[in-house]
């Protein structure tokens, strides 16, 4: 029988790479044995990232189905290709996650993420600003500087990693036997026990304070971008690096302004005789205020183009430009003689 991989993984045919990856992790994850998962989905996961992440056998599934790889034609071990390619890389990066290893490569952990969120007024976001924060959080400590030490004080060897920081272990999986390290559980990663532990952190390099910094807020930020401060997250304890600070944009609407891309769009209305014989009218900018020109016998509806009075793009610098949507706004109340001479021009 025909098996489906995308629906296995959950994934849409026309899925990047990328996000086949991210949906094979977290299946991997949900249905590992070690995890109190399905060992028999865990398998068919497995299966379907086997194909599905390298793109050779992708190309061929995608034109074949499964049955280009049914009768060991991609391979022996009970799976496609068993743990070769792209496959096997993203096992060993799973079991590192799990058991603090797996691969044989080291790990260097780190401390959570945090997401702050900031709300500009339309011009901030097109200007920029900075703001002041204040956030409370997990620090490394000064008084030991984050070794868990109290200063002046000694360390010794750890006996049990013998200064590697690291233990490694066996951990058996429905695939046969892992060698997964993992930080030691002694000295808690760091090599070495100290003697007299920090009187601050007690030992653990960390401690809960406040923490003021004052942010930039780059000019042509947009609605819903995020911002990376790397490293201004919480800290993860000794031997680890802090991690990043995300501070997340949302822009307040403006009552003239509408924003499209790094272009801006605002409404002007216009008299009858403007329209008809042309002429000029003040409308504002993000700046100030410019001279737009009307051609005689503009029609409502028509769209004139001022350049380069829109939103820097933080990126590049381009500026952008303003759109007007010109309306004409037709008189509701005329004397006599203002219709006499409407309908001697012919405009009844």
């Amino acid at each position: 029988m025909s098996k489906d991989y995308y629906k296995t993984l959950g994934a849409e045919k026309g899925a990047s790479p990328e996000e086949l990856k991210k949906a094979f992790r977290s299946l991997a994850h949900q249905y590992h044995p070690d995890k109190g998962g399905d060992p028999e989905k865990f398998k068919e996961v497995n299966e379907a990232y086997q194909v599905l992440g390298d793109p050779q056998k992708r190309q061929r599934y995608d034109q074949f189905g499964s049955a280009a790889f049914e009768q060991g034609g991609m391979g022996g071990g009970g799976f496609p290709g068993g743990f070769s390619g792209a496959g096997f890389e993203d096992l060993s990066d799973l079991f590192g996650e799990m058991f603090g290893g797996g691969g044989g490569r080291q790990r260097r952990s780190r401390g959570e993420d945090i997401q702050v969120d900031v709300t500009l007024t339309f011009r901030e976001a097109a200007f920029g600003v900075q703001r002041d924060l204040e956030l409370y959080k997990t620090l490394r400590c000064e008084h030991c500087s984050g070794d868990g030490a109290e200063p002046g004080s000694s360390k010794r060897t750890c006996a049990t990693c013998g200064g590697a920081r690291q233990i490694t272990a066996n951990q058996r999986t429905v695939f046969g036997t892992f060698q997964t390290r993992r930080p030691c559980t002694t000295c808690h990663g760091r090599g070495s026990v100290v003697e007299k532990p920090c009187g601050k952190c007690r030992g653990s390099g960390a401690v809960k304070g406040m923490r003021k910094m004052r942010v930039t807020l780059p000019a042509g930020i947009d609605h819903g971008e995020l911002i990376r401060l790397s490293g201004e997250g919480e800290y993860g304890g000794i031997g680890t690096e802090p991690g990043d600070l995300y501070l997340r944009v949302s822009v307040k609407r403006d009552t003239q302004f509408e924003r499209d891309g790094n272009d801006l769009r605002i409404t002007q209305e216009i008299g009858f005789s403007t329209a008809a014989l042309g002429g000029t009218v003040d409308v504002p900018t993000l700046e100030s205020k410019a001279e737009l020109k009307i051609p005689a016998g503009t029609q409502s509806g028509t769209v004139i183009r001022l350049r380069g009075k829109g939103i820097a793009d933080p990126r590049t610098g381009q500026i952008g430009d303003q759109y007007v949507l010109v309306v004409v706004k037709t008189p509701d109340k005329l004397s006599k003689e203002q219709k006499k001479l409407l309908e001697d021009l012919g405009l009844k």
